[in-house]
């Protein structure tokens, strides 16, 4: 998915046939997309820098966060590099209704982590078990992934500002029920 939102509908061919025929059926080429990234704002748009190397970060193929940085607190991408620059702007990642559903789901991850830490602490490991899946499950699954990632920066105490939930972040038990990818 481009926008994270889970509401894929559209197998998008991430390098457009009319551009390169040949991977229509190249399985590498084929991105679940909502049809508004699809549709509306990508199409055959396929923007290249100065050496024809693509700008789009592949969902399917690489870790954005060397190009995009998630502010949890306001749901919104900044960009990184000019390939998080135009991936943002395409795919308009920054559009109201993205950015809201990234900040509930930063309250939701919160709440699901102290639940779970709380269950663990109690060595209730079903109950911790089930508030990891809430996590998994939910929609912006980009907005975890961008929480496990900035909790392990050097300045991850301006991020968080909770100590607990901080903690609880790096701790390899939550990291590896929380399926870190």
């Amino acid at each position: 998915m481009y926008c994270g939102d889970n509401q894929g509908t559209d197998i998008d061919h991430f390098e457009p046939i009319d551009r390169h025929p040949m991977r229509a059926f190249d399985w590498t080429n084929h991105v679940l997309a909502c049809s508004l990234c699809n549709s509306h704002l990508k199409k055959a748009v396929f923007p290249l820098d100065d050496g024809a190397k693509p700008l789009l970060i592949d969902p399917t193929a690489e870790d954005p966060t060397p190009h995009l940085r998630l502010v949890l607190a306001v749901g919104q991408y900044h960009p990184l590099t000019p390939r998080g620059e135009a991936t943002i702007k395409l795919f308009d990642l920054n559009r109201g209704l993205l950015a809201k559903g990234r900040v509930n789901a930063f309250h939701v991850t919160k709440a699901c982590v102290a639940q779970w830490a709380g269950a663990t602490a109690k060595g209730d490991h079903d109950t911790a078990a089930h508030w990891a899946a809430v996590v998994n499950e939910q929609p912006m699954a980009d907005v975890v992934q961008a929480m496990l990632h900035q909790a392990l920066d050097p300045a991850a105490e301006i991020v968080f500002d909770d100590p607990e939930l901080l903690a609880h972040l790096r701790e390899p038990g939550l990291r590896a029920a929380l399926l870190i990818r």
